[in-house]
């Protein structure tokens, strides 16, 4: 692929280094790059926050990486810092008002100046709008008004916007360079697109590629609310929507307050196969640590790749411009669920993952039905049972939620055989929705104990060939972490991937692979520390890892059940080919 056997790398040159470098500082800072890693292709940036580089600054910084065997495409960040009309507007991050002339003008130009210079580029994530001045607001009410819309919203509105500028960049880039190649990049806030105009199910059409955000950054001290494991799910998410299409993912650098959190986004992105890894940005790399560390992490990563077949994972469905339950899949991937979501209803899929989001399909309830009855078993959440029991989720389960809450530090969980219970603590009192359900119709796997009464937190409805489980989720999505490991393994278990589930504590990421690959990683959190881990699989023999020819025996077998004990180390992966067989001596 480049310089690296299972990927390219790439990163990001912003329009300020390309207005603003010297040939002698980027040839210096250039060779700081490439003391640590190799790079593949560049990404030089002609215009951003109303900064347009001059046409001999951008052909310099191209030969500047030429000569290094560098190849580069361009990119574009829509963004303006001043009113080209002279009146200012609020906008955050300083986003474009698209109903505004003279701001369409300046993207116009900046568009030109890219095409001319190179035969692709790509849009950075701040091709949105958010712009509420009294232009955009009688736009949409003249919008909302013709649509029949009469709440105000700015939904449909401003996906309507963005298609038409989205046509308006192509058709400007074309003109001048009738082949060019335009690539849009999707920030990683995929449940809040549509408020803001990114529409995938248009643009894709429109685009020649897309790229795909996989920075998640700290998790606790930034606004974005999204878990690490983002970076994994939201690649294949748009490798789901966009077979061949997906570029690669993209990082960064800011509000990594540990190099663990910076260089885990690089490793999540490459778990997912990506075709490029990204980085961005040039100028917030140079003379840091995080290159020299990810450049040794790159090589190995390399070699796991070498290991790893295509990826396997349970799909939730996420249906197009949908929103609730925000990132609760991603909250599972987290707890040790590999879990990977879809904008399509994933029907010849064993298991399938459906949250409050999937119940946004006006057709959803009509096509689950027909799954389960066929064999199929569907993971509901709590929230897409809430959505959906007045549209026939009622013929499904006995479940019901009235609106009631139950607050518990105590739980109960199914053993082997039905009403044999074992009971474990979480740290602290987690709340739930309660899931009412009728006996002997519905049966709970795992429970919340309060007082003298219990209440289901995993709840088995059969239907035809198949089964519903329907999952309780905490009021604070982040406590499933606080679950026991006892009841986090019972729901692992009802999710296994070709019969393989882990047991053990939270923040371990299980990644698995069409060629009988495994590959573990806990995630490093303020609480994480070494642990020992059992890996069931069934029909193994043993477990050979990676680049090892010994094998690890398994602990025990329960019929085809085969478990292994596994030590495990926070921000260190390990792989393992799982052996169907031994050869007899």
């Amino acid at each position: 692929m480049g310089n690296y056997r299972n990927f390219s790398l790439a990163t990001y040159f912003i329009a300020q280094g390309t207005a603003r470098t010297t040939q002698a500082e980027l040839e210096k800072d250039i060779a700081f790059f490439a003391r640590h890693l190799r790079l593949d292709k560049v990404y030089v940036e002609p215009f951003r926050g109303g900064l347009l580089a001059s046409s001999e600054q951008i052909e310099m910084v191209k030969a500047c990486f030429a000569a290094q065997g560098i190849a580069t495409e361009g990119g574009l960040t829509p963004t303006i810092h001043n009113e080209p009309s002279g009146k200012p507007k609020q906008r955050m991050y300083d986003t474009f008002c698209y109903t505004d002339e003279t701001m369409l003008a300046v993207l116009r130009e900046a568009v030109a100046r890219i095409a001319k210079h190179f035969d692709s580029f790509i849009i950075d994530d701040f091709f949105f709008t958010n712009c509420t001045c009294a232009t955009c607001r009688g736009a949409r009410d003249t919008f909302n008004s013709a649509q029949g819309v009469t709440d105000g919203s700015w939904e449909a509105f401003r996906m309507d916007l963005m298609r038409g500028v989205s046509i308006d960049v192509l058709k400007t880039a074309r003109q001048v360079n009738p082949g060019i190649q335009v690539v849009i990049k999707y920030p990683n806030w995929m449940e809040s697109f549509q408020e803001t105009g990114y529409n995938p199910a248009e643009q894709k059409q429109l685009f020649d590629g897309v790229y795909t955000g996989t920075e998640t950054r700290d998790p606790i001290h930034t606004d974005q609310h999204l878990p690490r494991y983002l970076s994994y799910s939201l690649m294949r998410h748009f490798e789901a929507m966009c077979p061949g299409k997906n570029g690669g993912g993209w990082f960064d650098p800011y509000d990594c307050l540990t190099l663990n959190h910076y260089l885990e986004q690089a490793y999540l992105t490459a778990f997912s196969k990506p075709k490029e890894l990204m980085m961005f940005c040039f100028q917030s790399l140079v003379d840091t640590v995080n290159i020299p560390a990810l450049g040794f992490m790159l090589d190995r990563l390399d070699e796991t790749l070498d290991h790893l077949g295509d990826c396997v994972a349970i799909p939730c469905y996420i249906p197009d411009n949908s929103q609730g339950e925000d990132n609760l899949h991603d909250f599972l991937g987290m707890a040790g669920l590999p879990v990977a979501t879809t904008p399509y209803f994933p029907e010849h899929a064993p298991v399938m993952l459906l949250t409050r989001s999937s119940a946004k399909d006006p057709a959803i309830v009509e096509k689950l039905e027909p799954y389960v009855a066929a064999g199929g078993k569907a993971i509901v959440t709590s929230g897409f049972l809430e959505e959906t029991l007045e549209r026939g989720m009622k013929r499904l389960t006995s479940a019901r939620i009235r609106g009631r809450k139950i607050m518990a530090d105590a739980f109960a969980v199914e053993g082997d055989r039905p009403q044999q219970m074992t009971y474990w603590r979480s740290p602290r009192p987690i709340a739930f929705p309660l899931v009412e359900f009728r006996n002997n119709a519905s049966w709970a796997l795992a429970k919340a104990v309060v007082d003298e009464e219990n209440y289901a937190i995993l709840l088995r409805d059969t239907y035809g060939d198949g089964a519903v489980i329907t999952l309780a989720v905490p009021d604070m999505y982040a406590d499933i972490r606080q679950l026991p490991a006892a009841v986090l393994t019972r729901l692992r278990k009802e999710c296994s991937v070709n019969g393989i589930y882990l047991e053990g504590g939270p923040e371990i990421g299980l990644f698995v692979y069409d060629n009988d690959t495994v590959l573990l990683y806990p995630f490093v959190g303020r609480d994480a520390q070494r642990e020992e881990i059992l890996l069931h699989v069934c029909g193994a023999k043993a477990l050979r890892q990676a680049g090892s020819d010994g094998v690890i025996e398994p602990l025990y077998a329960r019929g085809e059940e085969v478990v292994f004990a596994l030590d495990t180390r926070p921000g260190v992966w390990q792989v393992y080919k799982i052996v169907r067989y031994v050869e007899e001596k």
